[in-house]
């Protein structure tokens, strides 16, 4: 590997090693987990309402497949 490509690695990767500390990032992956969480409840509610399960939910809400 040449010089230049080793350094555009390194910046490459202290980048992304900064980047992932960072609390942004942090906080971004606590709101993506507690929103799949509140997705999955949410899921399973309805079909303890209605008696369809997930995948019957998906297929007719999103797709209006009976």
């Amino acid at each position: 590997m040449n010089s230049v490509s080793r350094s555009q690695e390194d910046w490459f990767q202290n980048g992304s090693s900064e980047q992932s500390k960072s609390g942004r990032f942090v906080a971004a992956e606590l709101l993506n987990g507690r929103l799949a969480m509140l997705g999955i409840v949410i899921g399973v509610l309805t079909e303890a309402l209605t008696g369809h399960g997930i995948l019957s939910q998906i297929m007719f809400g999103v797709l209006g497949i009976n």
